[in-house]
């Protein structure tokens, strides 16, 4: 009868373990990449001349195109790994890693050189092929950087502590039911998982 307690709060998984965390952390990562997407990533200060326009304003979603795509990319994969098996977690993981490397090298190289990045837009403002121009990063190439960083970290975590998260399925409910698995703790995915299938999670 004493045995039960101790071993309880031995299997019980800590917060930064669970599903529901980090599947939720990497969403809001990959989301933050996005909406930095959104605002202005280089400022321009177009050489004077005979071009009327002086300034331009370069959101991330054209100065860095690829970013906008490896978001939604990592948005995807994250959104996946709430409903697969153990192999399509690994999977997913892995593209989830993948999009957040390539956002923070492309990010990297905006910041290294904003003139490059800018050239196109610069050209297709002014007109003229190479326009001399004066390009300026702002703070949300840096805070994509940061975001996707966390994105990167939210997939090897789930990489690592997804090993031991528990695969319902319609063969084993019955089990999870009779509490089996009662060591683990039914988060809100779980919770949206059982009642996808037409179970009671409240029982």
């Amino acid at each position: 009868m004493g045995a039960v307690a101790p071993h309880s709060s031995a299997t019980k998984t800590p917060p930064w373990q669970r599903k529901s965390t980090l599947i939720l952390l990497a969403i809001l990562a990959a989301l933050a990449v996005f909406g930095t997407t959104t605002q202005t990533w280089i400022h321009v200060a177009i050489a004077p001349g005979e071009v009327a326009q002086t300034d331009l304003d370069i959101p991330g979603s054209k100065a860095a195109v690829a970013v906008s795509a490896l978001a939604l990319v990592a948005l995807a994969g994250a959104l996946a790994t709430t409903i697969a098996g153990k192999v399509a977690r690994i999977v997913a993981s892995c593209i989830v890693l993948l999009g957040a490397v390539g956002i923070i090298a492309v990010a990297l190289r905006v910041l290294a050189n904003p003139a490059a990045a800018a050239m196109s837009e610069v050209g297709a403002a002014t007109g003229i092929i190479g326009q001399n121009s004066d390009a300026t990063t702002t703070i949300f190439p840096v805070l994509a950087a940061l975001a996707a960083a966390v994105l990167a970290l939210t997939a090897l975590a789930v990489l690592w502590f997804g090993r031991a998260w528990t695969v319902r399925t319609k063969y084993d409910a019955a089990t999870t039911a009779s509490g089996a698995n009662a060591g683990e703790p039914v988060d809100e995915i779980d919770r949206w998982d059982q009642l996808s299938r037409g179970e009671d999670p409240t029982v």
